[in-house]
């Protein structure tokens, strides 16, 4: 077998006349080129596609290791990643499109779109013998901002902070959307007769909320979400390589699945989450899942996360409003809510997390930043002050942190940029 060096780089035409603008020189960018050779030396990761947009050019763009171990395969820039919950803000925008046109508020009880939803009710004993339950009335119906903030008390399956709820939704076949079969319509009906884990508006609790939203964006618009994301989103953004499911042509570029097991890094080839196949995005009967169902790259997610630092525009054309993306970028967390999953200080905007004043100890990012990750251990991150976003993905399966790699990338990134 010919043998690949490790590390894969993507030419920069302008590097030089970059460097002068962002004032971030290839000399400095070799730290990150360090820490990546590191990583997949050591086998901390098999590889990892970074790219960095700052001032309005791309500064970085270069991958590492291999796209598949046992292959040998070498991770590319185009390669494709499994993004996970990286779906949710390109879900969450799409929703605000529609809200855009006045075909909802955020306030209104999601059971005016979804009749299912009106008799939701909260966990309130369970019976860890046979995963019975008994449930009490609601104070409030769920919102769609709840859904759209992560505060209606829906969790997830498997990855439940709450072992009642992996043992009620594993009982009742709720699905995580990693891969899952089934019809989102059908999916999200059977979801709405589960009891929630506490009162809508109460805490914050990650969970299949945005798979409810990606359901309401079918009922709005008239279309399956994923037209409506190609119609709205990918098409007007050029983003060519992000699908819920992905064209044989290039199942070639689908980064394979890696984990490690007693502590050493090896290719996935199990079934992953419920038993699903890990290879879901070449298949043709997984259901859109607004919440976790997509696979893109790093070019292709930097275009839609152009949008956002931009306001709403890309390349010249307005697809959302400037207010809009305003009004997800504030704190919907109260005061009085309790933050499952997270520190104390978290704080979560229409769709991603944010870094404010309250919590801007805790990252190197500035102030008025947002972020997410998925599953897989792939992040993303946007700063508006620097106007600077990055982008890290790999594909981890059950990764021991779903945050340590991210850090790792932005702080080394971070400690480059100096005052203008």
């Amino acid at each position: 077998m010919t043998k690949y060096p490790l590390v894969l780089t993507m030419a920069l035409s302008g590097l030089n006349l970059q460097a002068q603008t962002t004032g971030i020189t290839t000399e400095k960018l070799h730290r990150i080129d360090n820490l990546a050779e590191q990583l997949t030396k050591t086998k901390q990761v098999a590889g990892v596609s970074i790219l960095l947009f700052k001032d309005g050019h791309t500064i970085y763009n270069k991958a590492f290791g291999y796209a598949d171990l046992e292959t040998e395969k070498v991770m590319q820039p185009n390669s494709i990643f499994r993004i996970a919950s990286q779906t949710k803000a390109i879900t969450s925008i799409a929703a605000m499109m529609l809200w855009e046109q006045g075909l909802f508020l955020l306030d209104e009880p999601v059971s005016k779109y979804i009749p299912e939803f009106k008799h939701t009710q909260v966990l309130k004993q369970f019976n860890a013998t046979d995963s019975s339950y008994t449930t009490k009335p609601v104070l409030r119906e769920i919102t769609i901002r709840d859904l759209l903030r992560h505060t209606s008390g829906l969790s997830y399956p498997v990855f439940s902070i709450d072992e009642r709820m992996n043992a009620i939704y594993a009982k009742a076949g709720i699905s995580t959307g990693l891969g899952s079969k089934g019809v989102l319509k059908e999916r999200i009906a059977l979801l709405a007769r589960q009891p929630l884990l506490h009162q809508p508006g109460e805490a914050f609790t990650y969970g299949l909320n945005t798979d409810v939203l990606g359901r309401l964006i079918e009922i709005w618009s008239g279309l399956s979400l994923n037209d409506f994301l190609k119609t709205r989103i990918f098409d007007p953004l050029e983003m060519e390589d992000t699908y819920f499911h992905l064209p044989k042509e290039k199942s070639e570029r689908l980064v394979a699945l890696h984990q490690k097991v007693n502590g050493k890094l090896n290719k996935q080839k199990g079934l992953i989450y419920e038993g699903n196949e890990n290879q879901y995005p070449l298949l043709n009967d997984i259901y859109l899942s607004g919440g976790a169902g997509l696979s893109s790259t790093t070019a292709d997610y930097s275009k839609f996360l152009q949008l956002v630092l931009n306001k709403g525009v890309y390349k010249g054309k307005r697809l959302i409003g400037q207010k809009t993306i305003e009004l997800m970028l504030k704190n919907q967390l109260t005061k009085s809510m309790h933050i499952n999953g997270e520190g104390e200080d978290f704080q979560f905007g229409l769709g991603w997390g944010l870094v404010n004043k309250r919590n801007s100890y805790l990252h190197p990012l500035s102030t008025g930043s947002f972020f997410w990750g998925g599953a897989y251990n792939t992040h993303y991150w946007v700063d508006p002050k620097e106007n600077l976003i990055g982008l890290v993905f790999t594909q981890e399966y059950m990764p021991d942190s779903y945050w340590d790699l991210g850090y790792l990338f932005k702080n080394v990134f971070y400690s480059l940029i100096e005052s203008k």
